[in-house]
């Protein structure tokens, strides 16, 4: 990101770099923008009575229906852009604080508009790039590096336990986030 001195001067949000574990692989979860033309991580406003990752987790669950184990700390920090200068207002930087967030399982989202889908890094890289300026698209693809970093760093760490801490099958027996998708 720059400097601290840009970032401080910038207004902040929070995001949920949600994924989940399949067999070796990790997926991504991402939702549509608002205008629904864009991919982007589930992210919004902070709010004074949450802690910021708080937030983040509350966002997630709100646009993507996602629930999981949110880390406490932010992991990155990136720059955002909303708007386009064509339009009144213009184009809006914001400071985006990266939570890591590991999904258990899934529910409806309550913002319908969203399509939240799983995809492979590859993938997260090609779509957040897709109608974004350069700039931009290396920001996110550095959150997805270094969320695979920290992701494989935890497996290291964890690994001798095997699959993911605090998946629990739901009555049926299998993985609740498997194969979660919605319309």
């Amino acid at each position: 990101m720059g400097s601290a001195r840009v970032a401080k001067s910038l207004p902040l949000q929070v995001a949920a770099v949600c994924y989940r574990r399949r067999g070796m692989a990790i997926e991504f979860l991402l939702v549509n923008t608002n205008g629904g033309s864009k991919w982007t991580f589930p992210k919004g406003s902070t709010n004074p009575r949450l802690s910021h990752s708080q937030a983040a987790e509350r966002e997630a669950a709100e646009e993507a229906g996602a629930i999981g184990t949110i880390e406490p700390r932010h992991f990155h920090l990136y720059i955002h852009s909303k708007g386009v200068f064509w339009q009144p207002g213009g184009v809006q930087e914001f400071v985006v604080k990266a939570f890591l967030m590991e999904v258990h399982r899934m529910r409806r989202p309550e913002e319908g508009n969203r399509r939240p889908t799983w995809v492979s890094p590859e993938e997260a890289k090609h779509r957040l790039a897709k109608g974004r300026e350069v700039k931009y698209c290396r920001e996110l693809d550095t959150v997805i590096d270094r969320a695979l970093e920290r992701i494989q760093f935890h497996h290291e760490l964890w690994g001798a336990y095997g699959g993911s801490r605090n998946v629990r099958p739901d009555a049926s027996g299998k993985d609740p986030i498997a194969d979660a998708v919605w319309p």
